[in-house]
């Protein structure tokens, strides 16, 4: 693979939410991405995008905290994030590619759980959340009872009760129907419109009523695409 690296800018004058400078990251002795340098500003819907093992969930897991095999620098509203890191997790929500669920616990137990490491919501508000997702009628039902798919629906039910200015989602839209996926492209797009902003790797086109900044791992080219 080569070492080329992406770059992106915002093109936005204000100080980005989040923003990534001369990243480096080598993994079994092959360079992922070397000078790495892009932002994520408020209202920005960024989606990386590269084959596999291009380092998409790498990145993705450096930014959160989760791999420390980097050099470089990462800052959250202009400051470095080792400075800041309080502040920076607790506007960050974090969704893997494997799904966070608790298969014992009910979808509606799984999202007290999440709610109480950062803030308290109604139970109104978790029912809402689910009825959102089309959980209806399954918010009791233990999680291992839950097909794969219902199972993603809880995990991203998180999004519409999190405070987080932040989403960083990795294959989010994996062992979703038709209509979960249409589901989830509206909950991005109103998350960036109201001053959000949403770093996303997926394999699906994404189909959003918004503008939609691509980062490609692989070819060395930085796109926009309008909005649909």
């Amino acid at each position: 693979m080569s070492s080329s690296t992406p770059v992106i800018d915002s093109g936005k004058a204000a100080v980005p939410l989040l923003q990534v400078s001369n990243l480096f990251c080598e993994r079994d002795d092959r360079v992922l991405f070397t000078g790495l340098d892009f932002s994520v500003a408020a209202g920005d819907l960024l989606q990386v995008k590269g084959s596999n093992g291009s380092g998409k969930t790498t990145l993705l897991r450096i930014i959160c905290g989760l791999n420390d095999s980097f050099e470089g620098e990462i800052y959250w509203q202009g400051r470095p994030v080792h400075r800041n890191r309080e502040l920076f997790l607790a506007s960050l929500l974090y969704i893997g590619h494997r799904n966070a669920v608790n298969k014992i616990l009910s979808p509606r137990e799984n999202l007290r759980w999440r709610c109480a490491l950062h803030t308290r919501v109604s139970d109104a508000a978790i029912e809402q959340a689910l009825a959102y997702v089309s959980l209806s009628g399954y918010e009791d039902v233990p999680c291992r009872n839950l097909s794969a798919g219902q199972q993603q629906r809880v995990s991203l039910a998180s999004l519409q009760i999190s405070p987080a200015r932040l989403w960083i989602l990795d294959e989010p839209f994996t062992t979703l129907d038709v209509k979960g996926v249409k589901a989830l492209e509206t909950l991005l797009a109103e998350h960036v419109s109201a001053g959000g902003a949403v770093l996303v790797t997926t394999h699906h086109r994404l189909e959003v009523p918004c503008t939609l900044r691509i980062l490609d791992l692989d070819q060395n080219r930085a796109e926009k695409r309008s909005r649909q």
